[in-house]
């Protein structure tokens, strides 16, 4: 009788883990810290996770080098310099806040010819904003760069990468591709240089979106070291609006972008 017992006791607390691991999974799926399911079960339906674009499946060798800037702006020049010496067109996404504070500095962005997209207006965790939050974000930044630099941006990233089907929606409305990276350089952790090239040599392949923010720490000490080791690996830089596919193109279960229909 105590075994029976104690084997029930082992299977209750078998079928309660699993529960607990099945709930887990569901939440991180909508919250976006899991990104690799394209659908999950709701009240008998079939919720299908929309995913962003993190790399595109190209076999040529572009690659997009992207900037983040949402705080600070002293490297952004320098940045911009080192760009120009390798005659490479970056992406940068740009928070509404951020252009309003450095006008000049979004300005020479856009004079040197890289690509602008948006990263929101005050930078928030967009997953946790219902659509119409997340609707006045879009279109609140979207005017801002069309007042200050007069384009209009077609790509969007969402601050701390963090989105659900909602945002994802929301941004189609707006008119905006939503990006993500496959390759983050961890600039914003404070790392060396030398560990930035580290990770971004060892994990950039082609059709590669790379992370890098335009005010972190070791930025401007990294970034030629990472353009001559890709350049030495056959890369080639381009914007993310030239890296991605538009027209007939899917979007994979594990973000990868590719030309033609879905089979």
């Amino acid at each position: 009788m105590q075994f029976v017992v104690y084997k029930g006791k082992k299977i209750l607390r078998g079928l309660l883990i699993a529960v607990i691991f099945s709930a887990f999974i569901a939440f991180s799926v909508f919250s976006g810290f899991y990104k690799p399911a394209s659908a999950v079960f709701l009240n008998s339906e079939v919720v299908v996770r929309k995913i962003p674009i993190y790399n595109v499946d190209r076999q040529d060798n572009k690659v997009a080098l992207t900037f983040d800037a949402a705080w600070g702006a002293d490297k952004t020049q320098g940045i911009i310099d080192i760009l120009n010496q390798h005659n490479i067109k970056a992406t940068f996404f740009l928070v509404g806040f951020w252009v309003e504070d450095y006008p000049e500095q979004a300005k020479a962005i856009k004079d040197n010819g890289m690509e602008i997209g948006t990263h929101s207006n005050t930078h928030p965790d967009m997953a946790k904003l219902d659509a119409a939050a997340q609707a006045l974000e879009l279109s609140d930044s979207i005017k801002i760069i069309e007042n200050y630099l007069e384009i209009t941006p077609k790509l969007f990233r969402a601050p701390f990468g963090s989105y659900n089907n909602t945002l994802m929606d929301t941004a189609s409305k707006a008119g905006l591709t939503t990006i993500q990276w496959n390759v983050d350089s961890l600039d914003w952790k404070g790392i060396s240089a030398a560990d930035i090239l580290k990770r971004v040599s060892s994990k950039t392949i082609s059709g590669s979106i790379i992370l890098f923010h335009n005010n972190s720490d070791n930025i401007l000490d990294a970034l030629p070291a990472v353009i001559d080791c890709l350049k030495n690996k056959g890369y080639d830089f381009c914007t993310v609006g030239e890296l991605i596919y538009s027209g007939n193109a899917y979007v994979d279960m594990n973000g990868v972008q590719h030309s033609g229909d879905k089979a």
